[in-house]
């Protein structure tokens, strides 16, 4: 039991350890252990309990890696608190093993920056390789590994399998507070109410307190709420005796130089600045006016500005509010960002409201559990190389034209123009137009933004990101083409990837159709500019369904009048890597595969899809009219590629899945798609038939067979003739009978 706790573990906690040790005992469990844990709940102590119950009582002979994120110096954080909760323990950093070696009762903490960053040169490739060499050295002794990787999403890269397949390690045990649970590894979970129930975290997230309905959609109106409620908390600590400081975290959205500015003046208005050190600013490019104490309850500043920078593994228990600025658009709250301000300064629950809740404001209107990136993906990449037969195949691939600048203005505001009249029978009485989109479009009018902002208080993080109609308040905002500004480029944004058009083409557009200026001539409406740019980003949802419309409307024929489409030579790549299931039973050879050594191992349903493994297993059981099966790659200039457009005149390249070779010399493109299980269509690319008339307009052109494959209850059907999305479709044949 680690020695610095004088009252011990929490029950829960307690039981987290227990089940580690349980499992990582036990002969036949598996080597991955998920472990998911709210913020708050004292991961780090839980997982220094169980190291040094493990080299009590399990195996002392064990050199323990704990990989943390680069972001907040959380491997010195963890250090630290391990050397205060158990200093007779042998703890050390990356260097200090590069020295030393990892013996046995050791834990060395590594910051994953070091190893696995990019034109980092915090480790010199000698240095790199004394680590391989440090770790073939403990293995030679005998001295067996268990890695821990906290934050366990931050890094799930190759360059981080990498360096976690070197340890070779007995288990590896991933602990994070937004992972996914995964069949094919350990899994426990801390339940989050037990973590309340101690007074680790606290009692509950109120959102939004004290705005009230109508409110207008502005940054200093949150600043002073949030003032004032840590004003109110600050009361309430000194009532109860305690040094505390309530801290305000001000998260900005990328970029915006001048929003922080405009911040830093209100603050200096109320009087925060940084020169009477209540202000502080810790953002990855500009870091400015951080005490060395920040983090301790009585730290002088009472407001730190920030991005992402320390959204992960910054523990600063006296942050109680959060003030979140909406970037504009559809900006998605990230919920994990809350796990910030959820800790109790002192461990416990005060049963005063103030100080047990924390408080978040925000304009944002959609929320999401946080970085759900989930865990390894339990593939490792391998490297194969292509039989001498398949070398000297080539097929000419197509490239984009990137020359191509789209359709001109002139050609994309006529169909625009044509297509609103003709759906909405607009004329030239504007007052009429605008009567008619109101009605027929659900457009909406005037010079007010309109959104909407979650309120009310919440106990679990989880209750966040569901629907939560009845506790929604309206925001509107009389337009500020300044500070809107940023809210109009982003409707625009959205609007320019449907159209494939550069944004100030259709801002172009949309202003000589609807604004009040220039030739009057082929105008709809007649709106000012602060009509105009409510008229935008209120109706962004609106404009963009019109837009996908007028996009379908336009054929790749006439497309194909505006583009030369480039061409190269394509050939099977002499060695490529695949991605390969260590854990695939009864694996046989595929011997139909272009690559030698390939075999099922490369094609489970845990680096393939359904529809892709299945075809390749068909693929093999055919091998007497097969010459072979090349299983082409899904990006990059090495691939078999072929153009196709999404709506007005966006190029794009698409893929084919397979290259097969028959044993009679003809050649066939294989895509395949999701196909349907339990009556759901699970195919999800939306451009399924536009990458099915690319296919067979240049499979038809070179002389070439082809053909889309879908699944349905375990069989594949193929479709080489007329689109149809539905399975049931005639045009959807088996397999075997065309192929």
């Amino acid at each position: 039991m680690v020695v610095g706790l004088p009252d011990g573990l929490f029950e829960f906690q307690e039981k987290a350890v227990n089940y580690l040790l349980e499992i990582t005992s036990r002969v036949n469990s598996k080597q991955t252990i998920i472990v998911k844990a709210p913020t708050g709940a004292g991961k780090t102590v839980i997982l220094i309990d169980f190291i040094d119950e493990y080299l009590n009582s399990v195996n002392s002979n064990t050199a323990f890696i704990w990989l943390c994120p680069g972001k907040g110096d959380l491997e010195e954080q963890s250090k630290k608190k391990m050397l205060n909760l158990c200093p007779s323990r042998n703890t050390k950093n990356l260097f200090d093993a590069l020295l030393t070696g990892f013996e046995a009762g050791s834990t060395t903490f590594i910051n994953w920056e070091l190893v696995t960053k990019k034109g980092n040169t915090a480790i010199k490739d000698s240095e790199r390789k004394n680590l391989y060499d440090a770790i073939a050295d403990s293995h030679r002794k005998g001295v067996e590994f268990i890695v821990i990787i906290d934050e366990e999403h931050s890094n799930n890269t190759s360059k981080a399998r990498d360096i976690i397949d070197s340890f070779s390690a007995k288990h590896i045990i991933r602990v994070s507070a937004t992972t996914e649970k995964n069949d094919r590894y350990e899994y426990y979970e801390i339940d989050e109410t037990e973590v309340i129930d101690e007074g680790l975290i606290t009692s509950a997230i109120s959102v939004n307190e004290g705005i009230e309905e109508n409110t207008a959609m502005d940054d200093d109106l949150l600043l002073d709420y949030a003032d004032r409620k840590r004003q109110e908390i600050a009361r309430a600590y000194k009532d109860l005796d305690k040094d505390i400081r309530p801290l305000v975290l001000i998260q900005f959205p990328s970029g915006q130089p001048e929003r922080i500015e405009a911040v830093e003046k209100k603050l200096e208005s109320m009087g925060y600045t940084y020169g009477n050190g209540m202000v502080s600013k810790w953002m990855s490019e500009d870091k400015k006016d951080l005490p060395d104490n920040l983090t301790e309850n009585n730290a002088s500043p009472v407001f730190l500005l920030m991005k992402q920078a320390i959204s992960v593994g910054w523990d600063c228990p006296r942050a109680k509010i959060l003030v979140k600025l909406r970037e504009g658009g559809n900006e998605t709250f990230q919920v994990q960002t809350i796990g910030r301000i959820r800790r109790m300064p002192e461990a416990m629950h005060y049963e005063v409201t103030e100080l047990d809740l924390c408080y978040v404001y925000t304009f944002d209107e959609q929320y999401k559990a946080g970085l759900l990136a989930g865990v390894d993906k339990a593939y490792i990449p391998r490297r194969l190389f292509a039989k001498e037969k398949c070398r000297t195949f080539t097929l000419e691939k197509q490239l984009r034209d990137l020359d191509f600048d789209g359709m001109s203005e002139r050609e994309m505001f006529t169909k625009v123009k044509k297509y609103f009249v003709n759906k909405y029978n607009l004329t030239e009485d504007k007052k009429n137009n605008q009567q008619m989109l109101e009605e027929l479009g659900d457009y909406r009018f005037g010079d007010q933004l309109y959104g909407k902002a979650l309120q009310g208080r919440f106990v679990l993080s989880a209750s966040l990101v569901k629907e939560n109609v009845n506790h929604y308040i309206t925001t509107k905002s009389v337009v500020d083409t300044h500070r809107h500004g940023i809210y109009l480029i982003h409707s625009i944004d959205e609007l320019k990837t449907i159209l494939g058009i550069k944004a100030q083409k259709v801002k172009a557009i949309l202003e000589r159709l609807f604004r009040n200026f220039g030739n009057k001539k082929h105008k709809l409406l007649a709106l000012d500019t602060k009509e105009f740019y409510a008229f935008v980003i209120n109706n962004c949802e609106q404009l963009k369904h019109d837009f996908r419309n007028i996009a379908g409307e336009i054929s790749s024929e006439q497309l194909r009048m505006h583009i030369d489409i480039k061409t190269a030579i394509f050939h099977i790549p002499e060695q490529d890597f695949f991605k390969y299931d260590p854990t695939v039973k009864k694996e046989v050879d595929y011997l139909t595969n272009a690559y030698k050594e390939y075999t099922s191992g490369y094609a489970t349903t845990v680096v393939r899809s359904i529809s892709e493994m299945l075809f390749e297993k068909y693929c093999e059981q055919q091998r007497d009219t097969i010459d072979w099966v090349y299983k082409n790659g899904d990006t990059g200039q090495q691939y078999m590629s072929i153009v196709y457009w999404t709506g007005i005149d966006k190029q794009r390249l698409f893929y084919p899945d397979y290259i097969v070779k028959k044993a009679d010399g003809t050649v066939w493109l294989i895509e395949t798609k999701g196909g349907m299980s339990k009556g759901q269509d699970k195919n999800i690319d939306k451009q399924i038939e536009n990458k099915f008339i690319a296919l067979r307009d240049y499979a038809t052109a070179k002389n070439l067979k082809w053909g889309f494959v879908r699944d349905l209850d375990g069989d594949l059907y193929i479709n080489n003739t007329e689109f149809h999305q539905d399975l049931a479709d005639e045009h959807w044949i088996p397999l075997e009978s065309e192929f």
